[in-house]
């Protein structure tokens, strides 16, 4: 029988003002158990910053926002072009033009009211709270983009609206695969990092 112990970051709430320590318990995980890439989710740009100035000589893909978020009210494109430029110039993939993957379903905000397999995978992420959706929805995204490899192991960071709060080790893997009959294929959720104990609901 083999077990492994390891070091978790649990919060009292959510919101950016974890992003620094979320920082801190990755950087503490890559030291002790070897570098793998990471995917962060950054509206803005900066909290993908955060993490290319803490962490060195990992591979690090910055996941932006889908033209999408207007329905909600908010504008876009929405990556400063400053700090853009700034992030591809330390090596950090930018990817800031890319439809959601959990918010792609022609019945997002249509008259139908009846669950669909991204509404019941999104509500299910949403138990362990709003970044753990994101943290997942980010690398598939990466992997449906061509840029990060499918069916390894990445660290994914995501938030709850702003900064970070969650972040996870799992297995990298298109959305089409995500429940594969293929068990070396399907999303496996292998390692929580840091997360927030009190979760954040949308209204």
């Amino acid at each position: 029988m083999s077990y492994k112990i390891g070091e978790v970051y649990y919060f009292q709430e959510p919101g950016e003002q974890n992003t620094d320590f979320v920082i801190e318990a990755v950087k503490k995980y890559i030291e002790k158990n070897g570098r793998k890439d990471i995917v962060v989710a950054s509206t803005s740009g900066k909290t993908a910053l955060k993490f290319a100035n803490a962490i060195r000589n990992t591979r690090i893909i910055c996941v932006s926002e889908s033209a999408y978020r207007k329905e909600w009210g908010y504008e876009y494109p929405c990556m400063d072009p400053k700090i853009k430029e700034e992030l591809e110039k330390m090596g950090v993939i930018v990817i800031d033009r890319t439809p959601y993957i959990l918010h792609g379903s022609v019945y997002e905000l249509s008259n139908y009211n009846f669950p669909t397999p991204e509404t019941i995978f999104k509500d299910t992420l949403y138990a362990f709270g709003q970044g753990m959706k994101v943290a997942v929805e980010v690398v598939i995204i990466a992997v449906e983009h061509g840029i990060l490899e499918p069916f390894k192991d990445v660290i994914g960071v995501g938030g709850s609206g702003r900064g970070a709060d969650t972040a996870i080790v799992l297995r990298s893997t298109y959305s089409g695969t995500v429940f594969s009959k293929d068990k070396e294929k399907r999303l496996e959720i292998r390692e929580i990092i840091a997360m927030p104990i009190k979760k954040k609901w949308w209204d």
